[in-house]
């Protein structure tokens, strides 16, 4: 067992597969730093420098590398250089290839998946990698620190850690949706056993909204079965876990919800910014006066949709021809995972899906779909202002946060087709067109619904979405998980 140091340590910890900062070389050899944003920056940022921080994170790229190796690194910032092959194994033969497809429900279940002997080598590899942040944290954590461990990628943390400091306060937050309990029985009995001991290690377990939570439950309930007891505090609505801790004592774990909100303020200021007003000249060029735009922003993620979506713009410009040459298909598909194969296979496909609706459709004067796919952010902001309709259609997505910001900065207010699936249907359906994600022509007619909506309608509805979304931003997301830990 790691003891709990005598020395100052941090008391306020963070674990994430993706940290903070990242490095590049330069021409010259040296490394040049470079800072992210999002709610755990933000969040970590209001606790106040007076509370000493770390955050623990995986060197992702060769320049994170050689910037553990040269000892170059940040205050607050610890990079663990886990071997390459136990990181592939672990990020993308288990946690992007199994994790993210149960959680999704993407599996073509005749064929896959397969649970094999190579599953389980690449799964020592995803308990190596989550033992190494167990390990990271243990060490830098003064006694009773709080630790917030992030996401899928670490789902085994707060049991190890728990093992190792049974003196800290932790928690841990799943980013994504929670797989009906008959759909994560799919993973090995032993597995999905370890999967749920790993995380009721934790002190809170944190979900973006409650179905999601209410499927982990179930999980646990059917899976753990007569080894953790749903237990409901009388009156304050919660759900807590009794079950035994790795020394055999009896534990409990709360189970919470944080539905992270769009950063409001950040992104009206942002999209008013002179790069932004230049990359609106630029589309408005490409989109071509007096037209409508239907405008998405995703990632190439299989989850993202983004082919039916094409398609549902392709059926409705068959069945509703009096759009044809008055509405223009803004699709940004950003590149995704492109080092696995099926993600490979699925950016091809937009681009063929794209270049068919523009071939089959488009003349000299019209560009039926506009897709950009080199990423940038301030162009997707551009596209945000200029939105007539969003389109928003995962197959299954934890949150979306796309969903939450194109209302924020619409510039004349915005239609949102949204999908059932996405997490944010629960706070943003009563004012959305929502759709099944899977029904393309339903999916085209909420589009030419929000194409025709009455310009009064569609503002009153917009304002209620941008309330919405912003309820609860990154910042204030961040602290409650932390305040929900004590201290």
């Amino acid at each position: 067992m790691v003891t709990a140091h005598t020395s100052p340590r941090a008391q306020v910890l963070v674990a994430s597969n993706r940290g903070p900062v990242s490095y590049v070389f330069q021409e010259d050899g040296s490394l040049e730093s470079r800072r992210g944003g999002g709610g755990l920056v933000s969040g970590l940022s209001a606790i106040g420098s007076d509370v000493e921080s770390v955050w623990v994170c995986a060197a992702l790229s060769d320049g994170d590398r050689e910037a553990v190796r040269r000892g170059v690194g940040e205050q607050g910032v610890r990079m663990l250089d886990i071997d390459a092959g136990v990181f592939a194994d672990a990020y993308n033969g288990i946690a992007n290839s199994v994790l993210w497809f149960v959680q999704h429900m993407l599996y073509q279940t005749p064929l896959e998946p397969v649970f094999d002997a190579e599953f389980r080598r690449q799964w020592a590899s995803y308990e190596t990698y989550n033992r190494a942040f167990a390990e990271a944290l243990a060490a830098e954590a003064a006694d009773g620190a709080r630790v917030l461990v992030q996401d899928y990628h670490l789902a085994l943390v707060p049991g190890m850690l728990r093992e190792l400091r049974p003196d800290l306060r932790i928690g841990h937050f799943s980013h994504t949706p929670w797989a009906p309990v008959d759909y994560f029985r799919m993973l090995p009995d032993d597995i999905a056993r370890q999967l749920l001991r790993g995380m009721l290690g934790a002190d809170r377990l944190g979900f973006l909204t409650w179905r999601w939570a209410s499927a982990f439950t179930d999980s646990v309930v059917v899976t753990l079965e007569g080894e953790a007891d749903l237990v409901s505090p009388a009156g304050d609505g919660r759900r807590r876990f009794r079950h035994v801790g790795p020394g055999g004592e009896v534990r409990e774990t709360d189970i919470a919800v944080h539905s992270l909100g769009a950063d409001g303020d950040f992104l009206r200021e942002r999209a008013h910014q002179p790069d932004v007003e230049e990359r609106i000249i630029a589309l408005r060029e490409q989109i071509g006066a007096g037209r409508k735009t239907i405008v998405r922003v995703d990632r190439t993620e299989l989850s993202k949709n983004i082919v039916r979506g094409l398609h549902a713009y392709r059926h409705l410009l068959n069945t509703h021809p009096e759009w044809r040459e008055r509405v223009v298909h803004v699709a940004f598909a950003y590149p995704s995972r492109q080092d696995l194969t099926v993600y490979r296979e699925y950016t091809a496909e937009v681009a063929r899906v794209a270049e068919e609706i523009n071939s089959t459709y488009g003349t000299a004067s019209w560009t039926p779909v506009v897709l950009h796919v080199q990423d940038d952010f301030a162009r997707s902001l551009a596209a945000y202002r200029l939105a007539d309709v969003a389109l928003v259609n995962p197959v299954r997505d934890g949150m979306n946060l796309v969903a939450k910001e194109v209302p924020v900065v619409s510039d004349a207010g915005c239609a949102l087709v949204l999908s059932r699936e996405a997490g944010a249907y629960e706070e943003l359906g009563a004012d959305a067109l929502v759709v099944n994600p899977y029904d393309v022509t339903g999916t085209a007619e909420a589009l030419h619904a929000g194409l025709t909506m009455g310009e009064d309608e569609r503002a009153e509805r917009t304002k209620r979405l941008a309330a919405a979304g912003t309820a609860l931003v990154p910042r204030r997301w961040f602290l409650e998980q932390l305040e929900g830990l004590g201290g």
